[in-house]
């Protein structure tokens, strides 16, 4: 991990820079490793400023686990809205996005697993994994709805998190035992279980892996 140098910036950039910087502190050396100096030093800021901006470290990684879970909103929202008007092509989209990169990445694994470590000892990481979550689920709940009425949203929003969850991280733990594709295939597979109507989008889940997976 390289250390910036020093710099006087605007207070938003300064803010912004901490946060970044205890996401990389955090996937780099864990919880432990978070100390004010390291993760000012990672931001090139002066020690004192941390506190000026946040009531101390704790408070700094409940924003970085904020900053980090609307990142990947973002990037699941920007997979919806390329996927077009296509109710069905939507939810896909939503729910493979997870599969590609930004959210794919063994440094994003390695700063949630940080955050995952403090969700039951820490009360505001606790509150905002209920909310991340709960949010994820009602997008997907909106997102199947659309495709069937008819659909249980809730139950099947949490089973495919479930799946999701679980395929993108061994995925990212170790991506030689199955590709993205073969995960979106899985995923693709448990959806269309829980849809009465509207079958797989034309291209997904009919290679060979999903012929394997009983598709």
């Amino acid at each position: 991990m390289t250390r910036a140098p020093f710099t006087r910036e605007a207070p938003d950039v300064r803010r912004t820079a901490l946060i970044e910087a205890a996401a990389r502190v955090l996937a780099a050396k864990g919880v432990a490793g978070a100390s004010v100096r390291t993760i000012c030093a990672e931001a090139g800021v002066s020690a004192g400023l941390l506190r000026h901006y946040f009531d101390g470290v704790g408070a700094l990684i409940a924003a970085a686990y904020e900053a980090t879970g609307a990142l990947i909103d973002a990037a699941l929202e920007a997979a919806v809205a390329a996927a077009g008007d296509d109710p069905r092509a939507r939810l896909s989209a939503y729910l493979t996005a997870s599969f590609a990169p930004p959210v794919l990445d063994p440094q994003m694994l390695a700063t949630w697993l940080a955050f995952w470590s403090l969700v039951k000892v820490d009360d505001a990481i606790g509150a905002i994994h209920r909310r991340t979550y709960a949010g994820y689920r009602a997008r997907l709940e909106e997102l199947l709805t659309a495709c069937d009425p008819a659909v249980d949203a809730r139950l099947a929003a949490i089973g495919l998190t479930a799946v999701v969850d679980g395929l993108w991280l061994e995925l990212c733990l170790d991506e030689t035992v199955f590709t993205p594709a073969e995960a979106g295939a899985i995923a693709e597979r448990l959806l269309a279980g829980y849809l009465s109507q509207n079958p797989l989008p034309e291209g997904r889940g009919r290679g060979p892996t999903a012929q394997r997976l009983g598709g």
